[in-house]
This record gives C-alpha cells, structure tokens and sequence, in this order.
C-alpha cells in the first residue's frame, strides 16, 4: 500500500467517524476532508473543487428547484389531493406512497420520482400533525428500490449493460431487470411499511421545538368566486370536503352588499360571490387554490385579483410608530398605491371578524397582507412593519400547473430517451420556470439546499482520489485473492457485499464503473456466466441506504427530514441485509451459474 493510498484511507476513516459523531455539521466536516486531501497532495489542487461543477452535484440542487416549480405550480397540491390520506395509519401510508414512488422510479430517474412525491408527502406530515421524518426516509428507500426494476430506472443498470455489451456483444433488455429488481423491491417495501420506519431514530421523529411552540394564527379572510370557478353551481354544503382537508371554516356567504350567513349551507354559489373564510394562511392558499376561488383585488367587492403575477402572503407585526397606525386599508389606499390586499388581522390574540376596509389599525395588530412577490419587502418595510420570522408564504399559481407539470415531464422524457443528460434537462426546466414567471429568480436560490451542495461537492473530488491513487485497483485485486478457490455464489456474495459498502461511500455510477470489471473477471476465473455477476453489481451499487452521500435520494432527503449522518444505517443496514437474502437466491434462478 502506497503512502497516497494509506493518507486517503485515514482521511475518508476520520470523515466517517466524525460524521457518524454528529457533533459538527456534515457539510463542514466533508469541506474540510476535501481540505486534508488538497493539502496532503492526495487530491488535486486544480481538481479540488471539481466536485460543485460534477452532474451528481447540479442534479440535486437542480431537482430541488423543479421540486420548488411543481409546487408553487400546484402540481403536488393535485397529487395531495389524491394520494393524501392523512387519517391513515404510518404503515398504510407509507405502503401507498412508496409503491407509487417504486413504479414511478421504474421509468423514470428515480430522483425524479422522489422529487414529484417529496413535497406531497411533506404535506401529508403536516395535515397529520406528524414528523416528516417519519415518512420521507421510507419514501426515498422506495423510490431506490424502483430503480431495479427496468434498465432506465437507474443509472446503474445502463452501466452494468453496456459493460454486458462489450464483453458478449448484446446489452440487457429493458425488462431484464425486473425478475430480480421486482422481488427485491416487493420485500424491501414491505420490509419499510411494516418495520423500517419504526426504526428511524427518535430525535428525528419528535416535532422541533420551534414548531411546536409555533402559534398557527387564524385570520378572517374574503376569497371571491370567479369565473371559471369550480365552486359555482355547487352549494356551500359541497365544498365541506375540501374545508376539511384544508383545515378552512367556511363563515358566511356574501352577494353584493348582503351577507348570507343564516342558511349559508344550503347556499348555491354565483360567480362574484365572496366566502368569508377562517383559516391559517397556507389552509387558505390551499383552499382557494384547490376550488380556483381568487383573493379579492381590493378595488372592488366582488373583482377577483389577477392571478397571473406572483404573490406573497405576509404575516407582519405594527409597532407603535408603523405609517399604518390609526388608518383603515381604505385610507391607507393599500391596492391603489402599493398593490397590496389587506387579507385578514389579528389583535392580542383574537381574530377581527369585521370589515376589514373600515378597521382602524392598533399597534402590536397582525396583519395578513396580500403583496406582488417582487415588491414585498420594500412595501412592508414602506407601512412600517416587521414581518413575523418565517411567516411569509408564497400563493400558489395553479393557472401555471399544466406548464410546470409538462415541462418536467419533457426533461424526464428526454432524459429517459436519452436525447440530453439529466443535468441539463433539469438546467433547461429551470430556465423555461423563470421565464414563464412559475418561479422568481430569488426563489431558484431559496430553495436549494447549500450545505447538502457542499457536501456532495466536497466528497466527490474524495471519491474521485480514491481511483486516481490506485485505491479502488487494491480493493479489487484483494477481493480477487479473497475469493480463489470457493464456489462461484460465495464470489458472488463477497463481490456484492463489497459493492454495497463502496456505494454508500462513492457516487453509485463511480461504484458501478469499477465493480463491474472486477465482476466480469471473476466470472472468467470461475468459468461461469457473467450476467449474474453483472446483476449483481446492478443491485447491490443501487442499494445505498447507509449513508446519506450513498445515493442522491438520501442526499435530498437530509435536510427536509432534519436527518443526521449517523440516522441511515439503523433503517438502512437491515435492508442491505435482506436485499442480499432476496437478491442472492434469485440471481441464481434467474441468471443461473
């Protein structure tokens, strides 16, 4: 072993130890491993930052921001609307989601998949009055799980079969794949719903502090019914469902200068109607956005606000010297001046229920405003009020969700065709979600997360060192000498077991790349067939549950889920173990030896 092999071993050893520690940031320690590798010639300085351009990098900051589109969109407000159940019970919940996320990952990139269902799934958790934690680790082993199931579920599977193309001059089909990928993913499914998501560690799955000590504030708000609404013709009556769903209370019903409120269920509505709705600002969004109701536009009773730009909603604080004291929004010529609605308001804890153009506005009021996006700070800052820390909620575009959902769709399509590489495709998405206003540009950088980009971007270059420096050549050539003279399923087994480890260190296409060779020259030595080799590689590099730097999903999922490094391998490590105890044995029937 050579003193570069010797230094990149303890730096990945120390890397790993300190991050199972959770004592620092993972982001942090694998920044300064990068920095340890640089400084001890290990890793190059002219490639030590190759990491942040690398495609595995710009795919998961990319997919974030699509993830961002399809639900300012409204796309996951639709797949909530069919897939959300949130009186059903963890387990039922998480044998639905994941199954659909497993098909969807079978022909599409399966970090696509997760990335449709993460923020549905995300909702869900919130309705229920759940951790996200809970669920979202099981959905991202799901869609992983998918990925075996067809040769474009997963980049693994491409490789292994153009590697089946150089050695026997005939690549795998497309459902080649699926006897092995399907009993894997079927008992991995099962094995999450029933068992695995109870193992997920305790500290991830309690409510944070913050969250729990977080007033929901109702506000008495106005929402109009206009044209092309799919309230009108429909009784107040009908739209219990989705009020319920939303967590809405339906108030009263007013037509022109009438408020109907003495038989308001068996009201059947008309275009220009306006509901007087009591709701947090999100089950309000939710509300309108899932009955294509409008906010009003503040000119008029019954004129419904152009949906067309962005909006925001914004919960701010009056102090004693705010421009808004003592002025209604009439006086204050809200909508005329600064385009701006005042939606609803809160005073010493008790929701306003009069109207609200004729209240006068006290110091230490809430205020719900309606304000365009792009102006919104210098509008509140303008009225002299402070926004409320994480109160500022941006409104759905559902005129847009048709758009967003066919753009993504496109790239996956072409990337699955492989017209264009994913990173591209997800780069052109970005582009066209700005330019057709489905997301600002301030959004695109909100909605990354930065310390899970510095993590793949700091162990990439690692990863990378790790071949360059013969380290990958050792392991391979010892797992050789291992495996001489024992039956020809054990090399099998040690070959995967192997694989399995490396993946949930490297990139899952860089582990590919080098185990499959090694099994392809195994197979020569035994004088077997190579395919169950191949498949094996397949399965095993795909099956990264370990680590969250093992596999993209797990990235993704790391900071929605408030996960720590160390929280993977208490789901993850029984997984592996009946993966291999599923996969083995149909290897062996499928790709006989």
């Amino acid at each position: 072993m050579t003193t570069p092999q010797i230094t990149l071993f303890a730096i990945f050893g120390a890397v790993m130890i300190l991050m199972i520690w959770g004592k620092w940031r993972h982001d942090l320690i694998a920044f300064a491993g990068l920095m340890a590798g640089v400084l001890t010639g290990v890793v190059p300085a002219a490639e030590a930052f190759s990491g942040f351009g690398h495609p595995a990098t710009m795919v998961v900051a990319l997919v974030l921001v699509a993830t961002a589109g399809l639900m300012r969109s409204g796309v996951v407000s639709l797949l909530t609307k069919f897939l959300s159940r949130p009186k059903w019970p963890v387990t039922l919940h998480i044998a639905v989601m994941g199954g659909v996320g497993a098909a969807l990952s079978g022909f599409m990139n399966n970090i696509a998949a997760l990335a449709i269902l993460m923020p549905t799934d995300m909702q869900v958790a919130r309705k229920a009055g759940r951790a996200a934690a809970l669920t979202l680790m099981p959905l991202a082993f799901a869609t992983i799980l998918g990925g075996m199931l067809t040769m474009i579920g997963t980049p693994p599977n491409l490789l292994v079969s153009g590697f089946r193309q150089d050695v026997i001059g005939e690549p795998f089909r497309m459902f080649d794949f699926l006897p092995v990928g399907g009993a894997v993913a079927a008992a991995g499914l099962a094995f999450i719903a029933l068992v695995g998501w109870r193992l997920i560690p305790r500290h991830a799955t309690e409510t944070p502090a913050d969250d729990a000590e977080a007033k929901v504030r109702d506000y008495m708000a106005e929402l109009v019914v206009p044209e092309g609404s799919s309230a009108i013709g429909k009784m107040v009556a009908d739209l219990d469902e989705s009020a319920e769903k939303a967590d809405v209370a339906i108030l009263a019903v007013r037509r022109g200068e009438m408020r109907l409120s003495g038989l308001t269920r068996a009201i059947t509505l008309q275009q220009g109607d306006r509901l007087l709705v009591e709701a947090a600002p999100a089950a309000l969004d939710e509300f309108r956005s899932d009955l294509r109701l409008a906010f009003p536009d503040g000119h008029g009773d019954s004129i419904p606000r152009a949906g067309g730009e962005g909006q925001s909603l914004v919960e701010c604080v009056v102090p004693e010297n705010a421009r808004v004291v003592g002025h209604t929004a009439r006086s204050l010529r809200l909508s005329s001046q600064f385009n701006t609605v005042l939606m609803g308001i809160q005073r010493r804890g008790r929701t306003i229920r009069q109207n609200l153009r004729q209240v006068r506005v006290e110091p230490g009021d809430i205020l719900l405003l309606l304000v365009p996006e792009d102006r919104d700070e210098e509008i509140i800052a303008n009225l002299g009020c402070l926004p409320l820390d994480g109160a500022w909620l941006t409104v759905t575009k559902e005129n847009r969700m048709w758009l967003a959902f066919s753009l993504f769709l496109a790239a996956i399509g072409a990337t699955t065709m492989g017209w264009i590489t994913m990173p591209v495709a997800l780069g052109c998405v970005t582009v066209c979600y700005v330019l057709f206003k489905i997301l600002s540009l301030d959004e695109i950088y909100t909605h990354i997360d930065w310390p899970v980009i510095v993590l793949l971007g700091a162990m990439i270059p690692l990863g990378l060192a790790l071949d360059t420096t013969g380290g990958s050549a050792l392991l391979a050539s010892g797992l050789a000498a291992i495996t001489q003279g024992y039956p020809a399923w054990v090399a099998l087994v040690l070959l995967m077991i192997a694989t399995m480890t490396l993946s949930d260190v490297l990139n899952n296409n860089a582990t590919t790349i080098l185990a499959a060779p090694v099994g392809i020259r195994l197979a020569e030595q035994l004088n077997v067939n190579p395919d169950a080799f191949l498949m094996g590689v397949a399965v095993s590099a795909s099956c990264a549950f370990l680590t969250p730097i093992g596999h993209q999903n797990n990235t993704l999922i790391l900071g929605p889920g408030g996960y720590r490094f160390g929280d993977y391998w208490r789901m993850g490590l029984p997984l592996e173990v009946l993966v291999m105890a599923v996969s083995v044995p149909m290897l062996l029937i499928v790709w006989p030896l």
